[in-house]
């Protein structure tokens, strides 16, 4: 079976894809990608429509939000830096 065309995310351009998932699927989709951040300096994310390859930097921002007021509420953010080519100048 041929794998289905899907749109290729490139830098230049902004998108957004908001998901309400079950527990498991949330709990699969973080092990993925926690391998991938720890094996290597790529990820890749892939939906039907679309794909998203991105080359990560360091250092990843990890953000935790609590809000126990009213109906309780745990926020669990991470950003991860593009990485850059760039080199320091040379002093000579």
């Amino acid at each position: 079976m041929d794998e289905p065309d899907r749109t290729t995310i490139r830098a230049g351009r902004n998108f957004e894809r908001e998901y309400r998932l079950d527990a498991t699927d949330v709990g699969e989709f973080l092990v993925s990608l926690g391998e991938q951040l720890r094996d290597g300096e790529d990820l890749t994310l892939v939906d039907d429509e679309w794909e998203l390859p991105f080359a990560f930097g360091e250092p990843i921002t990890v953000e935790i939000d609590f809000d126990g007021v009213g109906e309780p509420k745990l926020e669990i953010e991470l950003e991860l830096p593009g990485r850059t080519d760039e080199r320091a100048p040379r002093v000579e």
